[in-house]
């Protein structure tokens, strides 16, 4: 998803190099995190990690993934995809249906949990019924992924995410 939505900024023509590091879910970011950021050795190197807000409190997950950051002397940026990653998603119903190729998906973008998904407590399993079980983790997200409108502001924590990839960005 990251590469789809640094791809549309068009932040890649400014030469500078994109690197992706992921992560085999949460608690290997946790375990090897502090690591992978202390072998960057490059002063210039920025970082913004994204991680499933899933059933944590917020803030505290926040704080601790910064402090793991701080241990590695490196200014990263954290956001939080609230509740989980499935929430952009939601927020953007045409990118579903051009992505996983589904009609009818987009008109229920009207519907009150489709206005703001960060509210519903498993956007996963919600996008799974939505497309009767035609998404899937990966698949999916790459699918959609590059039909993401990046001007959505359905979703606050895709916003953010947005906005931070900009700012953090050097300016050419």
């Amino acid at each position: 998803m990251l590469q789809s939505v640094v791809a549309k900024l068009k932040l890649d023509q400014a030469n500078v190099a994109t690197r992706y590091i992921v992560f085999e879910g949460k608690q290997h970011l946790d375990k090897n995190l502090e690591r992978k950021l202390r072998g960057y050795v490059n002063p210039r190197a920025r970082f913004i990690v994204l991680r499933d807000q899933d059933g944590a409190d917020c803030k505290k997950l926040k704080s601790d993934l910064a402090a793991i950051c701080k241990k590695a002397r490196k200014k990263v940026v954290i956001r939080i995809a609230c509740r989980e990653l499935e929430a952009f998603y939601l927020a953007d119903l045409l990118a579903v249906e051009r992505g996983l190729a589904i009609q009818g998906v987009a008109s229920k973008q009207g519907q009150a949990k489709y206005r703001n998904p960060d509210s519903l407590d498993h956007p996963a399993q919600e996008l799974e019924k939505l497309t009767a079980h035609r998404y899937q983790k990966i698949a999916g997200s790459r699918a959609i992924a590059p039909h993401l409108d990046l001007g959505n502001t359905r979703s606050a924590s895709f916003r953010n995410l947005v906005s931070a990839i900009r700012a953090s960005h050097p300016k050419p």
